[in-house]
């Protein structure tokens, strides 16, 4: 008669759920895609942000909006057109798509940061998922973050008197807003990998997303720059998100829409690798 250890565990390999593959004693895997922990962990990181909504949604919302509201006033009633269209007609667009981009960013760049600051990185690191499974996660909450924000702004610029924001190119309004917080959450994601304290995220956000935010075109267009400066404008990948989101809007663009959607489509290609490869090697992750 067998020994009863060895009885149980037979019937607990039985009982296994048909995911799980025994490679080893005690050593478990995953068949395919972990659904169940890619699910748990986005909905873990929507829910840290949605705790506290009054913050990581309405007030960016508030502060864009502002924006439209001082620009508006300061140089919208003068009867300036942009592009063929009011000035405040383009400049809805760009401030959406700004606090959208500038919200998937600070979601990403305080996930893996505050739990290396913590100690409880392990809560990352430990679970079954796969490298590829935790970027998707994470970039994932961080774009619904965006998408969140974005659709407030748009509510309230729709209340707004004198300002147009009706889509006319819905599937370009989808894919550069949704290319623009992919790019700005991979480079999140990158910046909590690197960051040892707040202060390193707070210098990229400052330093590198802002400027470039606000240099990107989204007060103004740049036909009414000088050639030297317009160069440096099409260097800039911001620049891309903003033209191409606002003809979704407007029918109109700074650039050739169709290259900017290519290129952001490589820049965010190149960002999930270098992202996948320092999470797969550990860098500044394991001590």
């Amino acid at each position: 008669m067998r020994p009863l250890a060895s009885a149980f565990s037979d019937i607990a390999m039985n009982e296994q759920p048909s995911k799980w593959v025994r490679t080893a004693p005690g050593a478990p895997v995953f068949r395919g895609v972990n659904w169940g922990g890619l699910k748990t962990l986005y909905l873990k990181e929507v829910r840290r942000f949605f705790k506290v909504q009054l913050q990581t949604i309405w007030a960016p919302a508030v502060t864009t909006m502002l924006f439209l509201v001082i620009f508006t006033v300061a140089l919208g009633r003068t009867g300036r057109f942009v592009l063929g269209v009011p000035f405040a007609d383009f400049l809805a667009p760009g401030l959406i798509v700004m606090g959208m981009i500038q919200n998937a960013f600070a979601n990403s760049s305080f996930s893996l940061l505050v739990g290396k600051i913590q100690g409880n990185i392990v809560d990352y690191l430990m679970p079954p998922i796969s490298t590829g499974e935790l970027i998707v996660g994470l970039v994932g909450a961080a774009v619904t973050r965006a998408v969140l924000v974005g659709c407030a702004v748009w509510l309230a610029m729709l209340l707004w008197p004198g300002v147009d924001v009706t889509p006319r190119h819905p599937l370009a309004i989808f894919w550069f807003g949704l290319m623009g917080s992919m790019m700005l959450a991979f480079l999140g994601l990158f910046t909590s990998i690197w960051a040892e304290k707040f202060d390193h995220a707070a210098a990229v956000s400052n330093f590198v997303v802002a400027p470039l935010a606000l240099l990107s075109g989204t007060f103004y267009s740049i036909e009414s720059l000088s050639p030297v400066f317009q160069a440096v404008s099409h260097a800039n990948p911001f620049f891309y998100v903003i033209s191409g989101f606002r003809y979704g809007f407007l029918e109109a663009a700074d650039s050739p829409v169709a290259f900017g959607a290519v290129l952001l489509l490589a820049i965010n290609i190149a960002l999930w690798a270098l992202c996948y490869w320092l999470l797969r090697t550990g860098w500044k992750l394991k001590h």
